[in-house]
Formats: C-alpha cells, sequence, structure tokens
C-alpha cells in the first residue's frame, strides 16, 4: 500500500514538474518569436524544452519561418520520448506525426508522459533499418507532405537516410557523430541490428560524419542551416523553402564550428562513464572499422588509418 501511495505521489509529482517545464517553455518561444525576423544563426535560437539539447527552439523557429502551424513529423529514435525532437511539438500543436523506435512496450510509455487523445500519434515500436525504413514510412501514408523528419538511431543513420527520396521533408534533423571531425566523410558499417554498445565498449562509433551528410543531403536537393550549441545535431531545409529563410548559411569547406563537441559520455570496458578527452576518445576508438565514404568506390578501413592524413 505505502509502495503505490508513493508511485501515485512520483507520478503526480513528475506530471506537474512536465507541466511547468511546457508553461514556462512556451513562454519563452512566444516572447522569442518577436525577434525570428532577425535572427541570421540558429545558434541564436538554441533553447531546450522537452528536447535532449536546445533543438526545441530551433524547429520553432523554422517551423514559423515556414509558415507552417500544424506540422506533419516523423521521428526515428526517440527513447521512450521524454527526450525528443518532436514531443513539444506535439504537445502544443495537437498535429499528426510518428515515432519509431525499438523500445520495450513504447505505446505503453509514450502514453504515461502525453496525452494520446490529443492529437494525431502513430507509435511503431520497431528496429529501423535501411531495409525496412521504406515499407514503414509508406505503409503508415507518411510518405508525401511531410513537414519535419527526424533521425537519431545511433547507427545505420547513414544507410537509411541513403535510401529515402529527394526533397522527402521540408525540415530535416540529423543527429551526427562529432568525434568524427570536420574533414572526414565517414559512418559505420551497414550492420544488420547495429548496436553503439556493442560495436565499441566506449559507445562512441555510431553513426556518421557531419561532412558525410551534409554530401548525402545535398544530392537530396538538401541545405545545411548549422547545428545545435552542443554540436551533435545538424539542421537542413529543403532548397524549395530557403528562399523562406534569411539565414547566413553555413561555410560547408570549414565544419570545426560544428563538430567542437564537449559531451563527454565515453563509457570504460566495464560500462561506466570515464568523461575522456577529445583526443583520447578518437585514441580509444582509432580500430574500429568504419566506412569512407569519399570516393564512389566506398571501402571499409580502420579510423586509425584516416586520422593519420584527416586529423583535425
Amino acid at each position: 500500500m505505502i509502495t503505490k501511495l508513493k508511485n501515485i505521489i512520483s507520478a503526480f509529482l513528475l506530471a506537474s514538474n512536465e507541466k511547468n517545464i511546457f508553461l514556462s517553455g512556451s513562454s519563452h518561444l512566444s516572447l522569442a518569436k518577436f525577434n525570428y525576423d532577425k535572427i541570421k544563426n540558429l545558434e541564436e535560437v538554441d533553447f531546450k524544452i522537452f528536447s535532449q539539447f536546445g533543438e526545441d527552439g530551433i524547429l520553432d523557429f523554422l517551423l514559423y519561418k515556414l509558415n507552417i502551424k500544424k506540422p506533419k513529423f516523423l521521428e526515428i529514435g526517440i527513447g521512450d520520448y521524454r527526450e525528443c525532437n518532436t514531443r513539444y511539438i506535439y504537445e502544443k500543436n495537437s498535429c499528426k506525426g510518428m515515432v519509431v523506435d525499438r523500445n520495450k512496450d513504447l505505446e505503453k510509455k509514450i502514453s504515461r508522459i502525453v496525452k494520446l487523445w490529443r492529437g494525431d500519434l502513430t507509435i511503431i515500436e520497431e528496429v529501423v533499418t535501411s531495409k525496412n525504413i521504406l515499407d514503414i514510412i509508406c505503409k503508415n501514408n507518411f510518405d508525401k507532405n511531410l513537414d519535419l523528419f527526424s533521425l537519431d538511431i545511433d547507427g545505420n543513420d547513414y544507410w537509411v537516410l541513403k535510401v529515402l527520396p529527394e526533397k522527402f521533408s521540408k525540415i530535416v534533423v540529423l543527429e551526427y557523430n562529432a568525434l568524427f571531425g570536420p574533414n572526414l566523410e565517414i559512418t559505420t558499417p551497414n550492420l544488420e541490428n547495429f548496436d553503439r554498445e556493442k560495436y565499441h565498449y566506449s559507445h562512441l562509433c555510431y553513426g556518421a560524419s557531419l561532412k558525410a551528410y551534409i554530401k548525402l543531403m545535398s544530392e537530396k536537393k538538401f541545405i545545411f542551416l548549422g547545428t545545435n550549441l552542443a554540436c551533435n545535431n545538424a539542421f537542413f531545409v529543403n532548397e524549395d523553402e530557403k528562399s523562406k529563410l534569411n539565414l547566413t548559411l553555413p561555410n560547408i569547406e570549414d565544419l570545426k564550428k560544428y563538430t567542437k563537441s564537449y559531451i563527454r559520455d565515453s563509457r570504460s570496458p566495464d560500462g561506466k562513464l570515464n568523461y575522456l578527452s577529445y583526443k583520447e576518445k578518437l585514441k580509444t576508438i582509432s580500430n574500429c572499422k568504419i566506412v569512407d565514404i569519399s570516393q564512389k568506390e566506398h571501402r571499409s578501413i580502420l579510423l586509425k588509418d584516416l586520422l593519420s592524413k584527416n586529423f583535425l
């Protein structure tokens, strides 16, 4: 009986706290809108509500500038939906969206933190791969008129993105691996059931470099707009929407600013955080196998064999 009461009180306090976060975040963004026409760089609107870092503020700015009031979104890789890129958008706009993650009992977990009746949210519990992504979005009718696409699966992200068609969304958010630096065009191999924790004990070898994404997204007719302040999420806009923005676009020949991440989430062999520095992190994963996609013929290579030529 005591345990049950504690759980009820804990759930009440959590709900109350998250309501306050939503209200204070909404208040901030309402005031921020008065300056949106003066914004030149995404870093100026970086602001966290329910996103992991400052993605909420950036997305609010982009949706406002593109005059998207009821965004249709697709987010792949959401955890339990507590910290992700579309939760605030869904709660604020009561819109249509789809979220996908391999997290067990996903719908049950999401229903605990958001009111599913407030919008049209499709919840898919599945491991996303380059083989099934098109089937997932097509059979759920998310292959057309997409306003926002967000991808963060800590693994085969590049290969999933690669099979998507040109101009598949108006706005795209991609998590990239800043540790791979500003110059390399690399990604982890397209392995079935890729698991960041199992691929290397440090959790550091995953995803793709920013430069690799910029090149691929350019081929799909998207323009790189910049990143969040934490330097782990890149933002792109469909070239058809570019005229609505008055941003100073990044110099894609010099990406050092966008790969200078101070996040220290590395793990020791026994699974504990060990807070490695940038160079220590690179050394730790130097024997990891990655794919160099800078040439037409993609080649599998050890990371250390590229670092000797392109280190910083």
